[in-house]
């Protein structure tokens, strides 16, 4: 979950920060520690789009913020 608001703190360990190289307006807190269940429908036009060479660090943020590298 990410807000609209820009970030105005380094990123916590369980967040990134995305920004204009993402397609946000501004640099970003994403906290990897939130997921929510949604339908398709319920989900707003997208902003923009992690890049590919920031996808991996996202992931692995997400994955150490909910425990699961125990069950890989």
């Amino acid at each position: 979950m990410c807000s609209t608001q820009r970030a105005t703190r380094k990123a916590a360990p369980h967040e990134v920060i995305l920004d204009e190289a993402d397609g946000l307006d501004w640099p970003t807190i994403c906290k990897c520690d939130l997921i929510y269940a949604a339908t398709k429908d319920e989900l707003k036009p997208r902003k923009g789009r992690v890049t590919d060479t920031r996808q991996a660090p996202l992931v692995r943020t997400i994955i150490a913020a909910h425990g699961w590298v125990a069950v890989l």
